[in-house]
């Protein structure tokens, strides 16, 4: 099989099983480990490559645009300085697990400081994105999509070569745009350490 039918398979396998029905999927796996940004995942175990410039902690959020949902316009978000950044970023919304990750970020959000800004980052189109807030009733959460050229991807080194989804992540950035706490979920199936993410956003946010 050549290398191009390898990838429409795998890339058909991950949609079928991200794409199935909620109501008869296994409650997912919450993973603690981590991959690195540039390096590897795996999906059912068989692994991925994540490509692009991986980010650091330690480093600045990389200067990128996004499309924000709502407005449609570009955002920066090494720009936004002053409070902290939660990025919940996920291979599609329209999947069980990027719904609950993305459920966990919206509704367990009045345990965090008004400071702390939840934000989600798929390669959804900006409409897919404010349709499934709008059906999931998760509107107070910040959608922002990296659907153009997967640019957000490519400049943190999570992007997956040849899916071209984003892998599974979370991110924090502190108030001077400073990268202080990252997950990269190992296995694309698995949730990320939400609790963990929200209590260091907590601290970030003192």
């Amino acid at each position: 099989m050549s290398l191009r039918k390898k990838d429409i398979v795998l890339s058909l396998s991950l949609l079928a099983l991200l794409f199935g029905c909620a109501a008869v999927q296994p409650k997912p796996t919450v993973d603690s480990a981590t991959s690195q940004p540039g390096g590897q995942v795996t999906f059912q175990g068989k692994p991925l490559t994540l490509v692009g410039s991986p980010i650091s902690v330690g480093e600045p959020l990389p200067s990128v645009n996004l499309s924000d949902a709502e407005t449609m316009g570009d955002v920066d978000l090494s720009q936004e300085k002053g409070s902290v950044l939660l990025l919940s970023i996920v291979p599609s919304l329209d999947t069980p697990v990027c719904e609950e990750q993305t459920h966990y970020l919206g509704e367990q959000g009045n345990r965090l400081p008004a400071s702390v800004q939840r934000i989600t980052i798929s390669r959804d189109t900006p409409f897919a994105q404010k349709r499934f807030a709008k059906e999931a009733k998760l509107t107070h959460i910040r959608y922002l999509s990296d659907y153009k050229e997967g640019a957000f991807g490519r400049s943190t080194g999570l992007l997956i070569d040849g899916l071209a989804l984003l892998a599974r992540a979370v991110v924090l950035v502190d108030k001077e745009g400073i990268i202080r706490y990252i997950q990269v979920v190992p296995e694309l199936t698995h949730l990320p350490d939400m609790e963990k993410a929200f209590n260091q956003a907590a601290e970030l946010a003192k």
